[in-house]
């Protein structure tokens, strides 16, 4: 019976939010997770398995699926290793494509553990699949919402202060190169491009270098003795607009351009609702509503609506 009241549950809270949210990865990984577990009262499980699926769609109506396999292992009392594995597609007016999106890798730390909260540190990075120029239609580059990697080495740091009722998280994420990217409007402007109109719409990602990102996850859970739900705000700052070098009509020459509008706040509210079998077994769906968009974002990262069901094995 309580299963079936789960999945009721799930499914009204599934369409309640028509609008969703999206990151470079960084509100995912370690210490920055979403409703993490709080309980002193047994003893934590050394190691576990995720799956999760993902699901969002764009205000360009691309759709996006995206598997992941998360692996945590416990390192001795105070560390923990995670690694997440994606493989992605996405389709849209101009098609559909696949491939492994990328790879993230992290080292938690458990800095303070009381009986009333625990403080941990996160270092990680992210490892791009291709170059996110993997992706191209009738030869030529698509925009990063169809691309199935940032085609970026990223840099991730962060940490947490966690209570029984409580989750505040701070992140910072800074993608060290350019990817290889070749989407930019001169290429879509010949006169025998199709879709034109269509393609100039996105904003142009030729080399995108994107800016840095701040973030803050403020969370409120509930946690009884099988469910557990969490709402939350999840401001993700971008310090400085992402630029890209797009090639000269007089030459090929690449100048330098700085995408307007990219910088700036997105804010949303985050949702989960979970239920656990046993210590051993669990799901949890989670949902995000956007409430503050930036105006442009050539990373492709915009989404209008996303949720995300996953089941976790500890062992």
């Amino acid at each position: 019976m309580r299963l079936v009241l789960l999945i009721i549950s799930l499914l009204q809270f599934h369409c309640l939010f028509s609008q969703g949210c999206s990151d470079a990865g960084f509100c995912t990984m370690g210490a920055m997770k979403p409703d993490q577990p709080f309980n002193k009262n047994y003893k934590a499980k050394l190691y576990s398995i995720e799956f999760s699926q993902y699901y969002g769609i764009t205000h360009f109506n691309n759709h996006i699926w995206v598997s992941t396999m998360e692996a945590n292992i416990s390192l001795g009392e105070k560390y923990t290793a995670q690694v997440k594995i994606p493989y992605q597609l996405s389709s849209g007016h101009l098609g559909t494509y696949q491939s492994m999106s990328d790879i993230s890798f992290s080292i938690t730390r458990n800095i303070i553990r009381q009986d009333n909260f625990d403080l941990n540190i996160t270092v990680g990075t992210k490892i791009p699949s291709n170059n996110g120029d993997l992706q191209q239609f009738q030869g030529r580059s698509l925009p990063m919402y169809y691309q199935t990697s940032l085609g970026t080495h990223d840099l991730i740091v962060g940490a947490s202060i966690i209570t029984k009722k409580w989750l505040l998280a701070v992140g910072y994420q800074q993608a060290l190169d350019r990817n290889q990217n070749g989407f930019w409007w001169g290429e879509w402007r010949k006169e025998d491009a199709a879709d034109t109109s269509y393609i100039l719409r996105y904003a142009q990602s030729n080399n995108l270098q994107r800016g840095k990102d701040v973030m803050i996850r403020i969370e409120r859970n509930f946690r009884f003795s099988q469910f557990n739900a969490s709402i939350g705000l999840l401001p993700i700052y971008r310090l400085n607009a992402d630029d890209i070098q797009v090639p000269s009509l007089t030459s090929n020459l690449l100048t330098p351009k700085v995408s307007i509008g990219s910088d700036g706040l997105a804010l949303s509210a985050i949702y989960t609702l979970g239920y656990h079998f046993n210590t051993n077994s669990s799901i949890k769906l989670l949902v995000g509503n956007r409430i503050v968009q930036r105006p442009k974002n050539p990373d492709g990262l915009s989404r209008e609506f996303v949720t995300s069901f996953t089941y976790q094995y500890r062992f």
